[in-house]
């Protein structure tokens, strides 16, 4: 795991202290931010790290399946079944088997899930004998536990027994700080994986990454950090080269506040030099976003004091020695 903000620092001493433990760790966070990591990582720090890790996607599986998948099952015990099929649980024996998206299964599996954490024994499907095992069980949720407990997505009774310790992580808006860390991490792979030669990144593209709200958390700035290596034509990534909703992110504001007693010709001015700006300087562009002439851009435009840096305005409106809309 990457990162030195104060809640990536917490997080980690947490899991060197949870790792030494042997109960279960339920791990929750939005989409992208890492449970996987930190399950794989509380293995390896743990006294079972020599023993198998396992992790199961349970929205990904049926539900007609789920249980064969946990439990196993044995040879004709439903139609199709025409052998005995070991489950998760067995073959997780002596190590770390991770139920990531546990809201996602059915509450009379979770059910029978509980009694396998507490007795530590598992029944396959169509068998008699319960089989002893030896598994740490770890699980992972992007949903807000106390709604999935109330929309019943998730069982009272299962979350207590998981919630002995538990980690959350933040989403990466919450610890922004560690962007330029993860950056350099994801650009060293990426070089790494297609052979590309990106040195670094340059102070506009950060800046503008550093704005984005990044719902998709550390996975989404991966996938941006691959496409912008592969659509990169120098050494240094510039924003040009991000997917375009974080590329958005480096335009002006494209909206301005009207205050009432302004003139018509005053509005009009200011939105005619904000989407000057928004167009990158590009007069023409402009023009043709607002429906009117060009010649209409350039006359207006002179009552700015407009200065292009890098192909962008940076303008305020006068009239007669006095400030227009602000």
């Amino acid at each position: 795991m990457i990162g030195q903000s104060v809640p990536m620092r917490r997080i980690m001493s947490l899991i060197e202290r949870i790792a030494s433990s042997d109960v279960p760790v339920l791990i929750t966070g939005e989409s992208g931010t890492g449970k996987e990591i930190t399950a794989q990582l509380i293995h390896q720090l743990s006294s079972r790290k020599d023993g198998p890790y396992l992790a199961v996607n349970c929205a990904a599986i049926p539900e007609t399946l789920i249980e064969s998948h946990l439990f196993g099952h044995e040879k004709g015990a439903f139609t199709g079944a025409d052998r005995r099929k070991q489950g998760l649980f067995e073959s997780a024996n002596g190590g770390t088997l991770l139920l990531d998206e546990i809201t996602e299964m059915r509450c009379e599996t979770q059910a029978k899930l509980l009694r396998v954490i507490e007795e530590r024994k598992v029944l396959p499907i169509g068998s008699t004998r319960e089989i002893p095992i030896n598994v740490r069980v770890l699980a992972a949720s992007n949903r807000r536990i106390e709604h999935a407990i109330r929309d019943g997505h998730l069982r009272e009774d299962l979350y207590y027994r998981l919630k002995v310790c538990s980690i959350h992580l933040p989403p990466l808006r919450e610890r922004i700080e560690d962007l330029p860390l993860l950056v350099d991490h994801f650009v060293r792979r990426t070089n790494e994986e297609h052979g590309s030669q990106i040195a670094g990144i340059d102070d506009a593209c950060l800046t503008a990454m550093g704005r984005y709200r990044w719902p998709g958390n550390v996975r989404e700035l991966k996938h941006a950090i691959e496409h912008a290596v592969i659509f990169c034509e120098s050494t240094r990534l510039a924003v040009s080269d991000l997917p375009s909703e974080i590329e958005a992110t480096a335009r002006p504001d494209s909206s301005f506040t009207v205050h009432l007693g302004s003139s018509m010709k005053d509005v009009v001015d200011e939105l005619i030099c904000r989407t000057v700006t928004y167009a990158g300087g590009n007069k023409v562009r402009a023009a043709e976003i607002l429906g009117v002439n060009r010649r209409t851009i350039y006359s207006r435009l002179e009552n700015f004091e407009v200065h292009e840096t890098n192909g962008r305005m940076d303008g305020r409106p006068y009239r007669n020695g006095r400030s227009g809309l602000r």
